[in-house]
């Protein structure tokens, strides 16, 4: 998906969550979309997928689409590694909200 199509979707749509994610040991952050069915889209760019280098570049990319609200998440490496799937809705776990 992108941000054109981030756009068109965020005001076609109500129910669906923006996620930032940080990989363990990365700098960089990738930005993807699950809507309320639980499938989720990364954001890209010419077919390849966007990757950030600060918060800051996510919080303009994303405001130029119209969102203001996501979530920060943290993949933690061990989760990478063995290959469990990470627990993105316990609130005090993994996820952060952000609101800009």
């Amino acid at each position: 998906m992108d941000l054109k199509e981030l756009e068109r979707f965020s005001r076609d749509h109500d129910n669906f969550e923006i996620r930032v994610i940080a990989h363990a040991g990365s700098r960089f952050y990738q930005v993807m979309v699950e809507p309320e069915d639980g499938s989720t889209q990364v954001l890209t760019r010419r077919s390849k997928p966007m990757l950030f280098r600060s918060l800051d570049d996510v919080y303009g990319e994303l405001k130029q689409a119209g969102i203001h609200r996501a979530y920060l998440v943290q993949q933690v490496a061990n989760d990478e590694i063995v290959g469990h799937e990470p627990h993105y809705h316990d609130p005090l776990l993994s996820r952060m909200p952000l609101v800009f």
